[in-house]
C-alpha cells in the first residue's frame, strides 16, 4: 500500500467511497481505522490524510502525492500532524495533568486550538490504537470528537474495536481493512523458531532446558527497543537531512514524532513476537489433529519441525495444552505484568505438565 491507487486496487470498494465523498465535500472529520495488520494501520492514516489535504488532487478525487502537502505528509513532515501513540509500559493512553504533560490526551488535544501553519490549513490528528485510551481519555475525547474544531482530521486506528466505548465507535466513520493474512517477518525474527523448537520437544519434564528456552525468548522480546529504534532512524534518515536547516521548535516536534513513531514500532514488533508464539502451538496443535502442511496458514512459522528428519511427534492433547499456555501468555502480556516473569513462566509451565503430575 504504497500510494492512493495501489490502495484503492486492494480495497475498491471502500477506496471509491472516499474519493466520492471527498468529491462531494463529505468526508468525515473523524475515522476509525480497523485493521488487524499493523502495518496497514500505521500506513493508511498517512494515505487518508494526503485525500483529505491534498492540493491538486486527480478529477476523480484521489490525491496526487506529488503536491506540497502530500509531499510533506509522506516525508513526516506535515507541520500540523500530531500523533497520539501509547508509549508506556502499561501500554496506556491517560487524560494527563495537564496540556503540558507528554504524550497524554490532554496535550494532543491542545495542539488542535493553536493556529495552523500547514499548507491549506488542516490539523491532523492520529491516535494509534485507540483501544489503550483508558474510559477516562475516551470520556473526555468524545467532546472533541463531537464538536471538533475547524479544519481539523482525527483517524483513530485500533485492532481491537470492541475495546472502544459505543459512543467513541459511533461518532466515527469506521473503515474496516481486513486482508485476512497474517504475515510474518522471520528474518527479525529468525531465532524463535528454534527456541521453539527445543521448548516444545527437547525441555520436557527438563528445569534446565525450560529456563535456558525461557532466556532465549526474553533475550529476544527485550531487544525489540533497539530494533524499534533503528528501523524507524533508518525510515527517517532522509527526512532528518533534508531538516537540518529548521528551527529549533521544528526540530523538536520532528524529534517528538520519531520518538511517538518508535514507540509505535515497539508495540509493533511486540506484538507479532507474541503472534509468532502463538502460530508456533496453533500450527502445531493443527497438524497434530490431522490438518495436512498445505492447509496450514503459517507454515513458514514451523518450518524447522516439518522439516526435521524424523520429524519430533506429539499428542493432540498434549498441543492443545501448550497452545493453552501461549494464548494465556499473550493475555498476560498484554496487561501490566513484568515480561520477564511471565515468559519464564510460560516456558515453565510447558516444559512442565504440571496437571498431568497432578
Amino acid at each position: 500500500m504504497n500510494d492512493w491507487r495501489s490502495f484503492e486496487a486492494a480495497y475498491p470498494l471502500l477506496g471509491r467511497s472516499l474519493r466520492m465523498a471527498k468529491n462531494a465535500g463529505r468526508l468525515g472529520h473523524s475515522h476509525l481505522v480497523v485493521s488487524s495488520n499493523a502495518s496497514i494501520r500505521t500506513r493508511f492514516p498517512v494515505l487518508l490524510a494526503q485525500l483529505a489535504v491534498c492540493l491538486d488532487p486527480a478529477p476523480d478525487g484521489a490525491p496526487c502525492g506529488r503536491c506540497e502537502t502530500c509531499s510533506l505528509l509522506e516525508n513526516g513532515l506535515y507541520p500540523d500532524l500530531f500523533l497520539l501513540a501509547p508509549t508506556s509500559k502499561s501500554r496506556e493512553i491517560v487524560i494527563g495533568k495537564d496540556d503540558s504533560d507528554p504524550d497524554t490526551l490532554r496535550n494532543f488535544e491542545s495542539m488542535f486550538h493553536l493556529s495552523s501553519s500547514a499548507p491549506g490549513g488542516w490539523k491532523i490528528g492520529v491516535v494509534q490504537d485507540c483501544d489503550t485510551m483508558n474510559e477516562s481519555a475516551q470520556n473526555a475525547f468524545l467532546k472533541t470528537l463531537e464538536e471538533p474544531p475547524r479544519s481539523c482530521l482525527f483517524i483513530l486506528t485500533t485492532g481491537h474495536p470492541a475495546s472502544l466505548l459505543p459512543t467513541i465507535r459511533s461518532r466515527c466513520q469506521i473503515l474496516t481493512l481486513t486482508d485476512n493474512v497474517c504475515r510474518y517477518d522471520m528474518e527479525t525474527f529468525a531465532a524463535m523458531p528454534d527456541i521453539l523448537m527445543r521448548l516444545t520437544f527437547e525441555a520436557k519434564d527438563d528445569l534446565v532446558a525450560g529456563e535456558d528456552c525461557a532466556a532465549g525468548l526474553i533475550e529476544v522480546l527485550g531487544s525489540l527497543g533497539d530494533m524499534a529504534s533503528e528501523t524507524v532512524q533508518a525510515r527517517w534518515a532522509d527526512r532528518l537531512k533534508s531538516a537540518e536547516n529548521l528551527e529549533s521548535a521544528a526540530m523538536k516536534l520532528l524529534e517528538k514524532r520519531i520518538e511517538g513513531e518508535t514507540g509505535c514500532e515497539y508495540l509493533r514488533l511486540r506484538e507479532e513476537f507474541l503472534s509468532i508464539l502463538h502460530a508456533w502451538f496453533a500450527q502445531i496443535a493443527l497438524v497434530a489433529e490431522g490438518t495436512p502442511r498445505e492447509l496450514l496458514s503459517n507454515p513458514e512459522v514451523v518450518r524447522v519441525w516439518l522439516d526435521a528428519s524424523p520429524r519430533p511427534e506429539i499428542t493432540p492433547d498434549e498441543a492443545a495444552r501448550m497452545l493453552s499456555e501461549a494464548e494465556n501468555l499473550v493475555r498476560v502480556l498484554n496487561t501490566n505484568v513484568s515480561d520477564e516473569l511471565a515468559v519464564r513462566a510460560f516456558a515453565l509451565s510447558v516444559a512442565i505438565d504440571t496437571q498431568a503430575r497432578g
